[in-house]
């Protein structure tokens, strides 16, 4: 390859679910985009958490400019406190995606070491050689982006993982205006989400989730509703709380990631809760089943995941009963 070209090295993300993270190289510049964990293989034994091997990075690293990240899902922001204590360089995000991996920097003590921009959509950043151009996407989580990557040999756009979604839960629909234009400009490569590609049809739209949630709090209007889900689904929650709101149920959310999540999003004006709709779990005692619900993590069957403890009777506060209703709001 000459000298002057560009090269796009995915150093995972490929042919596997998780730890996403891809660098864009030309001559002395190098950015990284996303930079996620993998969950580990059941022969991994003794195995929390798998993250990327970026050893070309930190021997480049003078080369290194900065994190693009393209939305606030583990598998595209997890090992990014393990990495950044390698590779410190600054890290460009939208808002919701920047406020969650400041989460994760807080705990780690690591806010005061970390360079951090917010970008808005529609805006650009420029690190060495490139210019990076955040474009609004749907997703499963508020403020997702697409990149469109100016680099001296052309337009490399990579689309994060993304949905058309005309009626989003909250923000506005995808760029697809956007896109259009690239389009015309000419793109030298596109780097495309493909989850699920092999199904055919298209993904309906997150309301159509939340209608079948309201149906569930009508048909289950006399029990307590526990229901699980990714934590960093916002839209998601932010329906189940619409649904609760309605039927007079108080929201109890378990699990720390969740409960730092809605509270991320609530500072952030991504999640609206309506006053006294959120209550602690203590207070749980304080009302019948039938008007309180339960929004946890654990939908995928995580061994200490609030959700598991609970049905193992050994969550220090809240255990499954005979009359409770669960529900599953996740892929089997």
């Amino acid at each position: 390859m000459p000298a002057t070209g560009l090269r796009i090295i995915p150093l995972g993300g490929l042919e596997q679910i998780g730890m996403n993270i891809t660098a864009f190289e030309y001559e002395d510049s190098i950015i990284i985009v996303d930079c996620g964990l993998a969950f580990p293989e059941d022969d991994m034994f003794g195995i929390d958490l798998v993250i990327p091997d970026t050893t070309y990075l930190e021997e480049n690293i003078d080369k290194v400019k900065g994190f693009v990240i393209t939305h606030g899902h583990e598998d595209h922001i997890g090992a990014l406190p393990y990495v950044l204590q390698k590779i410190n360089v600054p890290v460009f995000a939208t808002r919701l995606t920047m406020g969650i991996i400041e989460n994760k920097l807080t705990e780690r003590g690591m806010m005061e070491t970390t360079q951090r921009k917010v970008v808005k959509f529609g805006s650009s950043v420029h690190l060495g050689c490139f210019r990076v151009e955040f474009i609004k996407t749907n997703h499963s989580i508020v403020d997702a982006a697409a990149l469109a990557i100016y680099s001296p040999v052309g337009i490399v756009v990579h689309t994060g993982d993304f949905k058309v979604d005309y009626t989003p839960v909250f923000g506005d629909a995808i760029d697809l205006q956007r896109f259009a234009e690239l389009g015309r400009k000419g793109v030298l490569a596109l780097l495309c989400d493909s989850t699920n590609a092999e199904r055919p049809g298209f993904t309906p739209s997150e309301k159509t989730v939340g209608k079948t949630i309201d149906q569930l709090f009508q048909e289950h209007s006399d029990t307590r509703i526990i229901i699980a889900t990714f934590a960093s689904n916002v839209d998601r929650v932010q329906q189940i709380i619409n649904s609760a709101y309605k039927y007079g149920r108080k929201v109890v959310v378990e699990g720390r990631s969740m409960v730092n999540i809605i509270a991320t999003a609530s500072k952030l004006g991504c999640l609206n809760v309506p006053e006294n709709t959120l209550i602690d779990v203590d207070q749980l005692r304080n009302y019948p089943g039938e008007q309180t619900v339960i929004i946890t993590t654990g939908s995928q069957g995580e061994s200490m995941a609030a959700l598991s403890r609970m049905a193992e009777n050994i969550h220090r506060k809240i255990s499954i009963g005979s009359d409770d209703t669960v529900i599953f709001s996740s892929s089997p």
